[in-house]
């Protein structure tokens, strides 16, 4: 039985005849009244326990985007259905209003439309649907709590898409539209044109240019034009993102966990690589895979990722990195680029990373890319008093300490990207079209 506020206003009204007729008994008396008439109208409520309920809406969404969902109650008692009903959505889910007032005649349906709006990443879960059914004197009613379970999945962000247009346009540049002229281990023969001032004597094609003269000519007779070769980025090639979601990917930074701004990185990585027919493999690895994507090509690529991240949430523990190099095997067979997004802090937390590292570059083009803290840079060049000095000192040897093992990683061979969190997503996409440029990829 539920209690209503007129209730109670109701039982304080029995001050008045306490006071005018300076009784006590009058104050039982009303009391019992209120009791009664309490009784009565919860009787005369209508069963909540007799409402079906249905959900309806979508089941996924994307973080920090907004979705309706829609509750059906179907009223299957004889009475009126009034009162408030209740969505007990987890509260990361961002449901609004929590409440709502309900009016569903006898054996009619009417729809309770509610707005999520999540701020958290992973499976988003609803049980419990509260139902209070008030009764016609408004004084109590019915209240029962029933179980209609709903889920919906809130996908990563990937607000890094912003960035994909201007990268789009130049890959477009560098993928036949403007031909690089330095041949690496990464290009492959794309057209002749006539030399230019300026143009790398190496791609000159001698025989080319004897074919356009029509052979050796009399002396005396002007040079023939010279032809050189043009070369563009292959196509093709292989991209293997492994990404780190042990103890140190929990940190937050910049309001977002590190294996957040990971996975911005890597969906702005995948979309770019793919666009220049790239084939891109991802594994997100502690001790064990958490999530995998192969094999995956276009619009489809996307669609698994943002799925296969959506419910993955960092573990508390220390990531095996004695066991990437076989992951990779796994997954590549051929030279490809191997992008590690893990963080770079002390030398003691790294080392089995550096350990490991030699076993990928000798093979592989390897890059690891870690997102920076951008406090600590702030930190450092605030000086204004003593505790501010001790926490500059503090800062300034975390920096240190990353500055160390991303000189350790450069030496083992591997290439190294840091950056803030909003920053590293653009930074990893510019770094693979460098590599294109250059033909090391």
């Amino acid at each position: 039985m539920a209690i209503t506020g007129w209730f109670v206003a109701l039982v304080a009204l029995g001050v008045v005849p306490v006071v005018v007729l300076e009784s006590g008994w009058a104050y039982v008396g009303w009391v019992a009244l209120c009791l009664v008439l309490m009784t009565v109208d919860a009787a005369l409520a209508a069963s909540p326990r007799a409402a079906v309920l249905e959900r309806s809406g979508p089941d996924r969404v994307r973080l920090t985007e907004q979705v309706d969902v829609t509750l059906l109650v179907t009223n299957g008692s004889r009475r009126r259905l009034r009162g408030v009903i209740r969505d007990a959505w987890e509260p990361s889910a961002g449901i609004s209003p929590r409440r709502q007032r309900l009016d569903v005649p006898a054996g009619e349906r009417r729809a309770v439309r509610s707005v999520l709006r999540p701020w958290r990443r992973g499976e988003r879960r609803a049980a419990m649907v509260t139902i209070r059914a008030i009764g016609p004197m408004r004084l109590a009613g019915r209240q029962a709590s029933i179980l209609v379970p709903g889920a919906i999945r809130v996908l990563p962000e990937f607000a890094a898409r912003r960035h994909l247009p201007s990268r789009l346009a130049r890959l477009r540049e560098l993928d036949g539209r403007t031909s690089i002229m330095v041949r690496g281990q990464g290009t492959e023969f794309d057209s002749l044109r006539e030399y230019v001032r300026g143009d790398d004597v190496r791609s000159i094609d001698w025989r080319a240019t004897a074919r356009r003269a029509g052979g050796p000519g009399p002396a005396g007779s002007p040079a023939p034009t010279l032809m050189v070769r043009t070369w563009r980025p292959e196509r093709d090639r292989h991209v293997v993102v492994i990404v780190d979601s042990g103890r140190t990917a929990a940190a937050r930074i910049a309001d977002e966990t590190r294996l957040d701004t990971a996975f911005e990185s890597t969906l702005l990585l995948s979309a770019l690589a793919d666009r220049a027919g790239d084939r891109v493999d991802v594994a997100v690895f502690d001790r064990r895979v958490r999530g995998r994507v192969q094999g995956a090509r276009g619009a489809d690529l996307l669609a698994k990722l943002v799925d296969t991240m959506a419910p993955i949430d960092p573990e508390l523990l220390e990531t095996d990195w004695t066991a990437v190099p076989a992951l990779v095997r796994s997954m590549t067979s051929q030279r490809s680029l191997v992008v590690l997004c893990t963080p770079l802090e002390s030398p003691g937390s790294t080392r089995q990373l550096l350990a490991m590292l030699p076993q990928l570059s000798r093979k592989h083009l390897v890059l690891v890319a870690a997102v920076t803290d951008p406090a600590l840079l702030s930190a450092a060049e605030d000086r204004s008093d003593r505790a501010s000095v001790y926490r500059a000192a503090a800062a300034e040897r975390a920096m240190l300490d990353a500055q160390r093992v991303a000189a350790a990683v450069q030496r083992l061979g591997g290439d190294v990207v840091t950056a803030a969190p909003l920053e590293l997503p653009p930074a990893v996409a510019d770094r693979y079209l460098a590599y294109k440029a250059a033909g090391r990829l």
